[in-house]
Order: C-alpha cells, then structure tokens, then sequence
C-alpha cells in the first residue's frame, strides 16, 4: 500500500463507507489520516454519490458530504397525513385544526401532486409547533458549533376562496437550555376574503448564527377573519427544516 501513488490509494478509499474512514481509516497512519482530512477524497466521493454545490470554494468538502448524505425535511407529519402526531404545543382557537382533502372547498390543488393534504384553521387562533433535536438527528455538536451550516425553513400557506384569512409563522433557534440564539418571524399575513385561493411558499435561511445551536422550534398558525364556525381559516401544508450543505 505504501508504494501505491497517492491517487490510486484516495479512490481505494474512495469506495469505503464515510462513518468508516473517519473512525477507522483516518488512524491507520499519518498518510491516511491527511488523505481522510483532505479534500480530494471527500470530493470524488460527492461525485460519486451525486453530491453537487454551486459554490466552488466550498471550505470542507468532507461537512460539505455528510450533510449532503443526511439532508431531508426533519419536521414530521408536515402534510397532516397522520392527522396532528408529531405536533405539540397545540392551541385549538374556535373549533380547533382539522385536516382536509386536496383541494378542499373553494380550493387549489396544491404545486406538488407528492401533496394530497393540508391542516386548517378555525375562526380564533389556532397554532401547532415542532421542537427539532438536532443531535438526535445525527448533526454533532462540532459540525453545528464550526461550520454552523445553513438552516432552511419553509411553508406553503393559502385560503379559501370565500373567506379571508390570518397566517403567521415563527422559527427559533435554541440552544442546550433552550435560550433563543436566532429567530425568524414573519408578518401577520392578511389574505383578503376575494382572494384565488392560491398556495403561497413561505422561507427563510439562517447562517450565522453562532455556536451552540442545539434544537429548532417551528410554530405557525392563523385563523379565519369573517369568525363563521367551522373551519374558513388559513391552510398550512408541506412545512420543512432542512440542513443545507
């Protein structure tokens, strides 16, 4: 192996599973280790896998794989498919949340056809929440406190097209004691009672935010405007957290 030139060796590695060359591999010897501390390695491995980034000077390509390998939405239930599992906090102004069928009464159908249900709200404020474990999610304590990766959040919100509507959305980054390090908040969204019932994507990206990042909290909401009983209030679906790589 040590004869190998220094390009063959980084493909042989190549083909090993990450989890393996960071804690068996990178110990072998001073000339792995630089080789799984290096770039060349992580980045024949993100082609390999698939793994591309528009930035071209991306400054750890082996951060820059494994959180390519984890990414997914970690809010649970985003689309009400297991009616509010997974949901707590719950506040049920009026007649409470319900979920509905797409596109439901004086409704759109949704941007994706992977979407087939929404929540709804009633005619006082209803909220639901989510706090994300970021550790029990597999995103490590280092990872989140050096290269502090971007944190993406989203929303799909709408009305019907015979009631106004209140929306609201507000996400916290906490930390181990669940201090607030990083809040996004939006506007009171006001959709007017003639509206086309349109679904509207809601995001925002935090980055810099400093270390000791540790949960995130998504909570979002609203109500109808013209208070009939039942369920006129805004609609909620496809939420998400993702870590971006």
């Amino acid at each position: 192996m040590e004869s190998l030139p220094e390009a063959v060796l980084i493909r042989i590695l190549a083909s090993i599973p990450a989890v393996d060359l960071v804690l068996v591999c990178r110990l072998v010897c001073c000339q792995w280790k630089n080789l799984v501390d290096g770039a060349a390695l992580w980045i024949l491995k993100c082609q390999q896998e698939g793994f591309t980034t528009a930035e071209s000077d991306t400054e750890n390509w082996q951060s820059f794989y494994f959180l390519s390998k984890k990414r997914k939405n970690l809010i649970k239930n985003p689309c009400g498919e297991e009616d509010l599992e997974h949901w707590g906090e719950v506040e049920n102004g009026g007649d409470g949340w319900k979920i509905e069928e797409l596109p439901g009464d004086f409704g759109k159908e949704f941007p994706s056809e992977e979407v087939h249900k929404y929540f709804v709200t009633s005619y006082e404020w209803c909220r639901k929440a989510q706090v994300i474990d970021l550790r029990a999610e597999g995103y490590w304590e280092e990872l989140m406190d050096t290269t502090q990766p971007k944190i993406m959040v989203r929303d799909w919100y709408a009305g019907r097209s015979d009631a106004g509507c209140l929306y609201e959305l507000c996400v916290k980054l906490l930390s181990e004691n669940e201090d607030v390090l990083a809040e996004y908040k939006s506007e009171t969204v006001t959709i007017s009672q003639e509206n086309d019932a349109s679904w509207t994507e809601i995001s925002h990206t935090f980055s810099s935010y400093g270390p000791g990042v540790r949960f995130v909290r998504f909570e979002h909401g609203g109500q109808d405007t013209v208070f009939w009983k039942g369920w006129y209030g805004v609609r909620v679906t496809n939420s998400s957290v993702t870590v971006e790589p």
